[in-house]
């Protein structure tokens, strides 16, 4: 294993300049490195190895070495291998949690459970599913099989940089299909860490195989290599475009978790108050960079001033500053590029005439360094670009809606479909407003996710599904044997 630390005046900088091939760290034929920062503090923290197209070649064809014995691998041992999997992140979640923590600026009191604890669950929910999926069954004269697609590419999101890991290597694996991952080259880090635990938890040498790098060269180099049989991807709808067009060429099977514009339905007989803080918190959570996050509020007209009211005192709570101290619950987001992005969206909607309600382009006062942005909230119609795009940072849109009915077109009024909440006195007229909203996954009156639910949207926002047994199946083909 390559593992450099540079001394500099301030820190030690790690760098990496191998990528991990049949169970082996070797050296990356990339010659350039790429920077990983810390968005609190602007400073550089760890070097990556750029990756090339050679690299991926190396990593696929140990993929599609190790996939056959690794296929026929009993589903009580790779259920144990799995479980150990998660035992050992578990092991290590404190240096992990604090490591995507430096990495990402989530708050410490959010990133213990949602980007760790989480991570652990999934695997554990994996292990356990497998017992779940039907891996055979007899219609009339012929046997119907669940088998492994093949060798699975995993192109993975910097916002959960673990859990994107997990929900996509970790269901593959699981599912007996052997796995080359590019993890995101803004937070890279934790993908290291959960390549070298896979080694000691005792998986066959090639089922893992990590190559760090860029999207255009890497990620595309995934989508379209011959040995590769499917490519999950988390990320924008154009590099999901991409991926598709890319994987075209050799008819790959794909999945894809991409943008979101959430609806946080809020019907007039809701508890107003509860609804409008739980779904700023939701809003806001990880500065905003949720793909599922409830970026649009939607409130009956008649309670809209008192939800305005509420809006701004529970958006003016938020602290902002170190991820690493308890009190902070507004961390940066994750680079200058996406801090200058998002507020060049609030411009453009006070040059549109959006009123503002709270927040603002301006840096936050009493913060000297770091990718900080206003917690900001709008309102206005539907049709705002600001209720249209998404942001993916600290901006919320609040609309107003007249009655059921205009509520729901207003929901569905959105080229993304991948979360939503809807907020009743009544449980069942929200159950049934939910049969009408087309989106992934709806949460009535806050109710918690369910990890072993599906997870992925309609629309632009993606194909397949994410988490628990639905995860795992999303890597298997049907087969027939017939007579």
């Amino acid at each position: 294993m390559t593992t450099i630390h540079q001394h500099t005046d301030d820190a030690t900088i790690t760098v990496r300049s191998d990528i991990f091939v049949n169970g082996e760290w070797i050296e990356s034929s990339g010659t350039q490195m790429i920077d990983v920062i810390n968005p609190a503090t602007e400073e550089t923290i760890a070097k990556v190895v750029r990756g090339t197209s050679d690299d991926v070649d190396r990593a696929a064809k140990a993929a599609a070495a190790a996939f056959p014995a690794w296929s026929r691998t009993p589903v009580g041992e790779r259920a144990r291998l799995v479980g150990r999997l998660a035992d050992l992140i578990e092991a290590r979640s404190e240096e992990l949690t604090r490591l995507i923590i430096s990495e990402v600026g989530t708050p410490i009191h959010f990133g213990v459970d949602s980007q760790t604890g989480v991570a652990v669950s999934d695997l554990r929910n994996f292990a356990e599913a497998l017992e779940q999926v039907v891996w055979e069954e007899h219609v009339e004269n012929f046997v119907v099989r669940r088998e492994p697609v093949g060798v699975a590419g995993a192109i993975t999101a910097w916002n959960g940089p673990l859990r994107s890991i997990v929900l996509k290597a970790g269901a593959a694996i699981a599912a007996g299909c052997t796995v080359v991952l590019k993890p995101s080259e803004v937070a890279p880090l934790s993908a290291y860490v959960f390549a070298e635990l896979v080694d000691e938890a005792g998986f066959p040498n090639g089922v893992l195989n990590l190559v760090s790098g860029i999207g255009p060269e890497v990620g595309e180099a995934i989508a379209s290599h011959p040995l590769i049989d499917m490519v999950s991807l988390t990320g924008s709808v154009r590099a999901g475009s991409r991926v598709m067009e890319l994987g075209s060429a050799s008819v790959k099977r794909l999945g894809l978790e991409l943008g979101g514009k959430s609806a946080n339905l809020i019907l007039e007989d809701a508890d107003l108050e509860r609804a409008v803080q739980v779904g700023i918190d939701d809003a806001f959570r990880n500065a905003g960079q949720v793909c599922g996050g409830l970026s649009r509020m939607l409130v009956s007209r008649a309670q809209f001033g008192d939800a305005q009211e509420i809006a701004i005192s529970k958006a003016e709570s938020f602290v902002l500053g170190d991820p690493f101290d308890p009190t902070t619950t507004l961390g940066p987001v994750i680079s200058d590029r996406q801090r200058d992005r998002i507020r060049e969206y609030i411009r453009f909607g006070q040059s549109a005439g959006a009123p503002m309600l709270t927040g603002g382009p301006e840096a936050p006062e009493g913060i000297e360094r770091g990718y900080y942005v206003k917690p900001t909230i709008f309102t206005g119609d539907n049709s705002f670009r600001l209720a249209q795009e998404e942001i993916f940072g600290p901006v919320l849109m609040m609309i107003p809606f007249d009655g059921e009915e205009d509520a729901i077109a207003i929901a569905n009024d959105s080229v993304y479909g991948l979360g939503g909440a809807i907020w009743s006195a009544d449980p069942e007229r929200a159950r049934a407003v939910a049969t009408r909203v087309r989106t992934g996954r709806i949460r009535i009156n806050g109710t918690p996710i369910n990890m072993k639910a599906p997870h992925g949207g309609f629309k632009l926002s993606g194909i397949g599904r994410e988490m628990g047994r639905y995860g795992i199946e999303e890597y298997l083909e049907y087969k027939s044997v017939i007579g």
